[in-house]
């Protein structure tokens, strides 16, 4: 068997559809680069405030949550497909404003338009993944899509570094190309909208689902983990002195790990036993983090924790989409996807604070005992999340 065939074996049947939900997703991850200079672009270009620069990186951060349950509203109404196209759409037409922008207001607005439309592609692109496939291939589908979004970040993160010296406008153009690309590629190859019937229940019982609202808050303690370690672990390198250049190269072994372990995905064990087990492996490398002071310990850890987060990303999701019935599944896994907005609000609050106070050994320990406490509570939530 060839490296290629080895490689793409643990997605080989996967449906066509789900090949280009993941391809566009990537492309469109590895034209985000410009995200990362939004800032930038504000005090530099526009000469904002840090003050008032901070504020409005929050405020599209904040954006971004009625955003995603946009996205799930309208992928159950009018379509995932067209939804998908609107989401990407929007993201082009903010792109372009901030680009053309002459005003540091108009820039401001630009932003935080560009929150809203950021991610109303997730809940349709999520949702038709479970649309095409049988539960028991979700995981390997919604692996392929976190192996293929870790790939771009770091393609991403290299094409940041080697376009930074244009001028910074022209960046978020290069985005907005992108996205107006992958929309084109997900209308031309998607199949047509299923016309789906109006379903009041589903925008109804949404928020009184206690199974969802479970699986919501333990999935924002594993958000919130995920996202500490990605704020985190910059700091923790400059804590123990090493170079900055090492963030890099734990993103690159992060990228590869997930991209290996997805045979792992494949293993006879249900939903709850897999998270079980990805809970205890992301504490593991937590716990080897706290210890840690050369590259090469931190490069360990991050094989533990990145082997934990693929069984944890996938199976969340899984677990989201079933929980849903057909004709709301958009919207369940909309409100799922809030614990993303939720931790990448609190995570950097958590981490600045416990670094002053604990330091790096107490905060990689504080989070990985949250995550043994999870891999305890699974039988708990498998009684749980059964209970209709």
């Amino acid at each position: 068997m060839s490296a290629a065939a080895t490689l793409i074996a643990p997605w080989r049947g996967l449906p066509r559809t789900v090949w280009v939900l993941v391809a566009a997703r990537a492309v469109n991850r590895i034209g985000a680069f410009s995200l990362s200079f939004l800032a930038i672009v504000l005090t530099v270009e526009f000469g904002a405030s840090l003050s008032r620069t901070g504020l409005v990186v929050a405020l599209f951060g904040f954006a971004t949550i009625p955003s995603r349950l946009l996205g799930g509203f309208l992928a159950d109404r009018i379509g995932r497909r067209r939804t998908i196209v609107l989401g990407l759409t929007g993201c082009a037409a903010a792109q372009l404003w901030i680009a053309a922008s002459t005003t540091l207001w108009s820039a401001m607005v630009a932003a935080i338009v560009l929150g809203l439309a950021f991610e109303i592609y997730e809940p349709p692109s999520q949702a038709t993944i479970a649309d095409v496939t049988e539960p028991r291939d979700r995981p390997a589908a919604y692996g392929l899509q976190g192996s293929a979004m870790a790939v771009a970040g770091v393609l991403a993160g290299l094409l940041a570094a080697a376009v930074s010296h244009w001028d910074l406008r022209w960046l978020f153009v290069a985005d907005a190309i992108t996205c107006l690309a992958c929309a084109v590629l997900v209308a031309r190859a998607l199949p047509r909208d299923v016309r789906r019937e109006r379903v009041r229940a589903a925008g109804v019982t949404v928020w009184r689902d206690h199974r969802l609202l479970l699986l919501l808050a333990s999935g924002t303690v594993f958000a919130t983990i995920y996202m500490q370690l990605i704020v985190g672990v910059p700091l923790t390198l400059l804590e123990q002195g090493l170079p900055a250049s090492g963030t890099g190269i734990i993103l690159a072994v992060s990228a590869v790990t997930m991209i290996l372990a997805q045979r792992l995905l494949r293993v006879q064990l249900d939903d709850f036993q897999a998270m079980r087990v990805g809970y205890v492996l992301l504490a593991a490398g937590l716990v080897v983090c706290a210890f840690a002071t050369s590259l090469p310990v931190f490069l360990l850890a991050t094989a533990f924790w990145s082997v934990g987060e693929t069984f944890l990303l996938t199976r969340y999701l899984t677990q989201a989409a079933g929980l849903a019935p057909d004709d709301g599944r958009a919207r369940y896994l909309a409100v799922f996807g809030l614990c993303w907005g939720v931790a990448t609000t609190v995570a950097p609050l958590i981490v600045t604070q416990l670094l002053e106070t604990v330091g790096p050994e107490g905060l990689w320990l504080v989070n990985a005992a949250a995550a043994i406490a999870l891999a305890a509570a699974q039988p708990l939530l498998r009684t749980r999340l059964a209970r209709v």
